[in-house]
């Protein structure tokens, strides 16, 4: 038994004496709560006291409820997934950005016409609605259940100069890199990465828990006269996947020598 005696409402010191809990090992990463009952005769509290305080930690991301199958300490560990971000290209001139991951669509890819918003305009170097192509899809890694949303983003201006990519925006990233070389384009990337908390939309689309960032990835490809021509997103969930990367020393441009 563990009397609660410490200041603050009764379900933050509840949530205060079930983190200290966590936090020492004594309840451990992936193994399940103390059920209520259980709770409310360790602390000497009511249910809705109990109650209030496994939903403060739900809130912090310490525990995670499994429907069915009640309350669960969060695994800390090392993510389930490695994504490599990567993009290569055979003596043939055929590019590959295989991450390491077997992806499979989960539903079929969405097809669709938008505009571009301050955001996606900033990074594909234009204005505010303009016109571009979209194609969403939903990935799934079979091995571990990981989902992840994958987004291209492509100009009209750039699909309508590229043989038949107007025609068919859905293809997958390296045929259409294949297709931008073809058209006089010697590409390179740029990415940027950052943590944010999920739209309603992608949480249910992810399977997202409680409190769980999503990683946001965005990746430009670069053409002539560094000029951006696609922009892919790729989106999942933080607590499941890590990413790494190959990083190679750019070389340094010949000093103009000395009169």
């Amino acid at each position: 038994m563990s009397e609660i005696q410490r200041p603050g409402a009764l379900y933050q010191q509840v949530a205060a004496a079930i983190r200290e809990a966590i936090l020492s090992g004594e309840f451990t990463a992936g193994a399940p709560l103390p059920s209520e009952t259980q709770l409310i005769a360790r602390y000497q509290v009511s249910r809705p006291t109990v109650r209030n305080a496994i939903a403060a930690l739900r809130a912090e991301g310490l525990i995670e409820v499994r429907h069915g199958k009640g309350s669960f300490v969060r695994t800390t560990g090392t993510p389930a997934l490695t994504i490599n971000r990567r993009v290569t290209r055979s003596r043939g001139g055929q590019f590959t950005s295989a991450d390491g991951i077997e992806w499979t669509t989960t539903e079929a890819p969405a097809v669709y016409r938008s505009h571009t918003t301050q955001a996606t305009g900033a990074l594909l170097g234009l204005d505010a609605e303009e016109a571009i192509f979209v194609c969403d899809r939903l990935l799934t890694d079979p091995a571990t259940g990981t989902r992840a949303l994958h987004r291209t983003t492509i100009p009209f201006e750039v699909a309508e100069r590229v043989d038949t990519l107007a025609e068919a925006p859905d293809r997958e990233p390296d045929a259409i890199y294949a297709l931008l070389t073809e058209a006089g384009h010697t590409l390179w990337w740029s990415e940027t990465v950052r943590a944010r908390m999920p739209l309603p939309d992608e949480r249910t689309a992810l399977q997202l828990p409680d409190a769980t960032p999503v990683m946001h990835l965005a990746r430009v490809t670069h053409g002539t006269d560094d000029r951006p021509l696609l922009l892919e997103e790729l989106r999942t969930g933080a607590d499941r996947a890590q990413l790494a990367y190959r990083i190679t020393a750019d070389k340094q441009a010949a000093r103009a020598s000395r009169a």
